[in-house]
């Protein structure tokens, strides 16, 4: 399987969670040059909801 971490090149949101008793994790990259990564099901969510509203698409090229 490819290796589906964004970087600068490749930006994007990536979350995984590979079993339900496993922390969920993330790591997101911004085509602005912001990124970041997080741990935990809390967390993960927190990060998914400001890449929804602050990067991504959201920043309408």
């Amino acid at each position: 399987m490819a290796d589906l971490t964004p970087t600068a090149g490749l930006p994007g949101l990536h979350v995984s969670k590979p079993s339900p008793s496993e922390p969920a994790t993330a790591s997101a990259v911004c085509h602005c040059g912001a990124s970041a990564t997080a741990k935990g099901d809390a967390q993960v969510g927190a990060l998914v909801a400001g890449w929804k509203a602050n990067h991504g698409s959201a920043h309408g090229k």
